[in-house]
């Protein structure tokens, strides 16, 4: 059953109309079974001063493309009721012109654009109204019986209107039902949703909750979970071994739905979504439709079910499957949006948004992991539909073409436009070793404001999760992942491509960044001392780079690598041979791999820092006092030194190494591959030649 969270406390300290509001929406959209992300609306009407201190009735109403959930007062749009009340009187009125007028009608041209279903809140004459999307609800709405449920459940309260789009022609139809049924507590639209009001918030939310739960305690009554989607076909695997093959299968996945734009997954392995997955009616009941409007632009009209047997545990019979059913996916939604089209419509990404898999569970796709997450949220909700529907009778949905219509409706079309427009590094994933420290963290925080996401691998874990929960606090949940890996461990560099490939799908960009470094004249030089060079800057890269160009090709979209040098790539240092040397080993390795790479579009090169001791661990450590002996200097003196040696008379930051991964990484280098880029403000002695 549904929470009725109101809060006495909470609600009395709302010092005004629209805070009111407010939190009666953040409420109804707190509880996903209550309303979708992103769906529904709420309004109030109230007496105010207009600019020139007269009285005027507004009616606030949630605005265009915000989330019940986290909107805030802002994000509300404020309208004069005494110009849209006209409006019912018309007999038609077309969206294009609907949306024209209702700007005319805004209290001020700042707020946002009004909901859709504005008019609906406009044309009823309570003061609160309602518009959700509960599964109860919908539930019924769905159902081929639905209207006759509804009079079980309902009586004579409640109004039912056949589907019809959101705009004009409904708003009107819920009104004039309401005008004529004097007993009507509640409106159900049909394949749609409730519309429920009161005469102040709190008795509007009660009136939504209780409506709700007595949908709910009606259709759990009769719910046999044994024999839910028509029972269970297959067995879960357990979530150990289904990590391991999501892990394998994922980043396969990815690369067949990005074929045309890239995209970002999420999995999702909730006991409903296995219920569904596992079950006998499941292909079939997927393919009937959506199961709310508002849900297809995130989750197209139909997932897409992968027929597999979870109990073979067979990888490569999956992997097959998938490339099989993501092709056959494609090509019939190029079909479906050929039958369907308008002038002028543009064809989006043709790869599913939601992937069905027995055993495994369900799997997102998106242009960035926040709006995968949404795709999965919505078919959670479907799934919590088609499960009430079919306990009450047959699952039923929108046509072809009105679904069509839906998907590619101007003014759901418009939401999405308030959306940041995408950059450099959108849809990429990066994956830096030595995230924690000065160069990796500058290079994080550098590729997130352009659109990345980002695993920040490192042996200091805390230092990266540090990292990892600035970027998220400044760039929003889920952008950045830290993991605890050492680069000379073959196992804990694999474990960590797992867990990047679980938690965004893959990785297009790798940084090769994890550092260290020991100064000894050669003669002191101890075989412990150069192991432990090559072990980190040799052989940690190269497990990195060997594991990063696996997962490239299993993508099959390309890729790219940067390895991070030094001067002493090409610089023979003093007293630093085994320093010097597998730098030397490293950039030497980055053309090889750039050699092997060309074929699948993964690309290699190599940045040569010098001296940048700001925010470096190694420069912290006792490398600092060892090149300060190797120049006969202080080592307070050493970054001053380093200026004067360069040729620009300059010291190299974080942020400058960052720069130059960027572009490397970026579509400005796209025909370079194999190339080294020396950032050292100037030192003769290294320029190439």
């Amino acid at each position: 059953m549904v929470n009725n969270l109101w809060n006495h406390e909470k609600a009395s300290q709302v010092t005004n109309g629209v805070e009111e509001l407010r939190y009666r929406s953040n409420l109804i959209g707190t509880d996903r079974a209550v309303c979708n992300w992103g769906g529904g609306n709420t309004s109030m009407k109230k007496i105010e001063k207009d600019f020139r201190g007269r009285d005027i009735e507004v009616m606030w109403v949630k605005g265009s493309g915000s989330d019940l959930a986290t909107m805030q007062a802002k994000n509300f749009t404020g309208l004069r009721l005494d110009d849209i009340r006209p409006l019912f009187d018309h007999d038609e009125m077309t969206d294009e012109d609907m949306v024209a007028y209702l700007a005319h009608c805004m209290i001020d041209n700042k707020h946002p654009r009004a909901s859709i279903e504005t008019l609906l809140h406009a044309f009823l004459p309570f003061k609160h109204v309602d518009h959700s999307h509960p599964d109860a609800i919908i539930s019924i709405c769905c159902a081929d019986n639905g209207k006759q449920i509804a009079e079980e459940i309902f009586g004579n309260r409640f109004i039912w209107v056949p589907y019809v789009r959101p705009g004009f022609t409904l708003s009107k139809m819920i009104a004039e039902g309401v005008q004529n049924n004097p007993n009507a507590e509640l409106v159900l639209m049909e394949k749609h949703g409730l519309v429920t009001w009161g005469e102040n918030s709190e008795e509007c939310y009660a009136k939504t909750i209780t409506i709700i739960n007595e949908a709910e305690q009606y259709i759990n009554e009769r719910i046999n979970e044994e024999s839910v989607f028509g029972g269970q076909k297959y067995v879960s695997l357990s979530d150990e071994d289904a990590m391991v093959i999501l892990a394998k299968v994922m980043p396969v996945i990815r690369g067949a739905v990005s074929e045309e734009k890239k995209m970002l997954l999420t999995y999702h392995r909730g006991e409903d979504v296995l219920q569904f997955v596992n079950s006998y009616n499941a292909p079939e009941l997927s393919l009937i439709g959506a199961a709310c409007p508002d849900h297809l632009v995130h989750t197209k009209m139909v997932p897409l079910y992968i027929n597999w047997d979870p109990q073979t545990k067979d990888v490569e019979g999956l992997t097959a499957a998938i490339k099989e059913g993501i092709a056959r996916f494609k090509a019939a939604y190029k079909e479906y949006f050929e039958r369907n089209k308008n002038e002028g419509d543009k064809m989006f990404e043709p790869a599913p948004r939601v992937i069905l898999i027995p055993g495994l569970g369900m799997v997102n796709t998106g242009k960035d992991v926040a709006n995968s997450r949404v795709s999965g949220a919505l078919y959670h909700r479907a799934i919590a539909v088609m499960k009430g529907s079919t306990t009450l009778g047959n699952f039923v949905s929108l046509s072809e073409n009105e679904s069509y219509n839906v998907e590619y409706w101007p003014l759901e079309l418009y939401k999405l436009t308030l959306a940041p427009a995408e950059a450099e590094f959108s849809r990429k994933v990066t994956f830096i070793t030595g995230g924690a420290g000065g160069i990796g963290s500058a290079t994080a925080h550098r590729l997130v404001s352009e659109g990345a996401h980002v695993v920040l691998a490192d042996l200091n874990h805390e230092g990266a999760e540090k990292v990892a929960a600035e970027i998220n606090e400044q760039y929003g949940a889920n952008r950045a992942l830290a993991v605890k890996m050492d680069v000379t461990k073959e196992e804990e560099v694999q474990v960590a491509f797992d867990k990047a490939a679980l938690t965004f799908g893959g990785v297009d960009i790798i940084v090769n960044n994890a550092g260290l470094a020991t100064s000894s004249p050669i003669d002191e030089t101890t075989l412990q001392e150069w192991n432990l060079n090559m072990n980190v800057l040799g052989t940690g890269y190269f497990l990195v780079a060997r594991e990063a160009f696996k997962q490239m090709k299993q993508q099959g979209i390309g890729g790219n690598m940067v390895f991070i040098g030094s001067k002493n790539s090409v610089y023979a240092g003093k007293n630093a041979a085994a320093y010097s040397s597998v730098k030397a080993l490293e950039t030497h390795l980055a053309r090889c791999i750039a050699a092997e790479g060309g074929e699948y579009g993964i690309r290699v090169n190599s940045v040569l820092p010098d001296a940048v001791l700001q925010g470096s661990a190694i420069w912290g450590s006792r490398w600092r006092e060892e090149r300060a002996a190797a120049y006969g200097i202080h080592p307070d003196q050493l970054e001053e030194h380093y200026r004067k040696r360069t040729t620009l008379l300059v010291n190299i930051y974080p942020s400058d190494i960052a720069e130059s991964i960027a572009f490397f990484a970026s579509s400005k280098s796209d025909k370079t591959t194999g190339c080294m880029l020396t950032v050292d403000g100037g030192v003769p002695a290294a320029f190439t030649r």
